[in-house]
């Protein structure tokens, strides 16, 4: 509108000039028979531009077409600015409405990115915990299996000690009971000796003796097959180890008066006269005993 006018304002002003002259002329016409007195006066001499009605008509027809037109075009530029002003605010709609959709896409896609964010976190977060739960289930298996162990070898060094102590009292007992018997048993093999030795010294000093001496000295004699070298007076000592009932081990003459061959001779008949008489008492025997080989004695 202000374009139209800016466009138009000389032919305006020049119709709004002669509307307006005309319109004062007429109120003043008015005003004047109005006021005027009822004698008669003289018509004044009114020095006024004739205009005529047809000039006046196209003057106002003109000015109304051109108002028309001005108004037509001040629509038309108002429709046009409508019309733009619709379609920027279409355009800033659009544009809203796409920054709208937009900001909506970008505000899921960040609630998606979040919420996603938020379930790996979620995820992190089960799995961290079901890996403390499981680190902490193993360190207690761990310290179950430790505190088992030492228990175990608490109780295996409780019964190794126990053991040891058994073992070493019984070993004790054992070593007291050994040394119980075997003094018991030295004490029994004094007394045994020394009963044997009171028994031998009284067989010793006793006829048994001498009558055991003559049997073996006998047997020995019956035995032995005199060598042609042999003479009379033989005089030989005689060493005879026998073993219990009288089996002779061996027999060797250690002194003797007569040659090689008597002597041999003498070795052979304590072995032929083997088994040796039983002495008359077992005190009397001897495993290892020496005599005189006197024949002819």
């Amino acid at each position: 509108m202000q374009d139209f006018l800016r466009e138009h304002s000389w032919p305006v002003l020049c119709s709004v000039a002669l509307h307006g002259a005309l319109a004062a002329a007429l109120v003043l016409m008015t005003l004047m028979s109005a006021t005027s007195p009822s004698t008669r006066v003289e018509p004044a001499v009114i020095n006024a531009v004739v205009v005529d009605s047809q000039v006046l008509h196209a003057a106002q027809r003109a000015q109304a077409e051109r108002a028309a037109q001005a108004r037509a075009e001040a629509a038309r530029q108002a429709a046009a600015q409508a019309a733009a002003a619709q379609q920027a605010a279409d355009a800033k709609a659009a544009a809203e409405a796409r920054a709208a959709d937009e900001a909506k896409a970008a505000a899921a896609a960040r609630a998606a990115e979040l919420a996603k964010a938020a379930s790996a976190a979620k995820a992190a977060e089960e799995a961290q915990a079901a890996a403390d739960v499981r680190a902490a289930a193993a360190r207690a298996a761990e310290d179950a299996k430790r505190r088992e162990e030492a228990r175990k070898l608490a109780e295996a060094k409780q019964a190794s000690e126990a053991k040891q102590a058994a073992d070493a009292k019984q070993a004790a007992d054992a070593k007291r009971a050994a040394e119980t018997q075997a003094r018991l048993e030295r004490e029994a093999e004094l007394r045994r000796q020394l009963a044997e030795e009171e028994h031998a010294s009284a067989i010793e000093s006793g006829p048994l003796r001498d009558r055991y001496a003559a049997s073996l000295r006998n047997s020995i004699q019956r035995a032995w097959i005199k060598p042609p070298s042999a003479r009379v007076g033989v005089d030989c000592l005689v060493e005879v180890t026998q073993a219990p009932g009288g089996a002779v081990i061996s027999a060797r003459v250690t002194q003797c008066n007569g040659d090689a061959a008597v002597r041999q001779s003498i070795e052979n008949a304590v072995l032929r006269a083997s088994p040796l008489p039983d002495p008359p008492d077992p005190a009397l025997f001897q495993r290892n005993f020496a005599f005189r080989f006197k024949p002819d004695e």
